[in-house]
């Protein structure tokens, strides 16, 4: 399957958030279409960052958004974090999620990122095995506290 990656419009935005109804997703919650298109204008302002869709047919397939961060580490090497990834269920298996994360991976490599990274929740199997296919390998710890 070809896909075509572009940055997300607000048009896109219905699309997207049946993407993330999945039940593995936020439990299957999301933002009504006023709060994503608050949101989504919030993430425009952000410099290096940026929610993207990949459409084959015309139709939204999958999502995944990405920043880029500088850095005073790493000789100031930049690093890039990937977030919110989804594919269609009915399209999952097809190499969807495999093609984005290679664009991603590309557009990190481009922006002369010495890393990317991502986290997935513990009890997400599936996800951990298709990411390590990916060149993906854990490392170290993830923390975080609710606030």
């Amino acid at each position: 399957m070809t896909l075509h990656i572009r940055s997300a419009t607000p048009a896109d935005l219905p699309a997207v958030l049946r993407l993330y109804q999945q039940p593995d997703l936020d439990d299957g919650h999301v933002s009504s279409l006023d709060e994503a298109e608050k949101f989504l204008q919030k993430i425009d302002q952000y410099p290096n960052y940026c929610m993207f869709v990949a459409e084959a047919d015309n139709r939204i397939v999958g999502t995944f958004m990405l920043l880029v961060l500088d850095n005073l580490l790493h000789l100031g090497a930049a690093s890039a974090i990937v977030e919110a990834v989804a594919v269609d269920p009915e399209q999952q298996g097809q190499g969807i999620g495999r093609q984005m994360m290679h664009w991603a991976m590309a557009e990190a490599k481009r922006a002369s990122c010495y890393k990317l990274v991502l986290s997935s929740n513990q009890k997400r199997d599936r996800a951990h095995a298709f990411y390590e296919s990916l060149g993906f390998t854990r490392h170290g710890y993830s923390f975080w506290v609710e606030l």
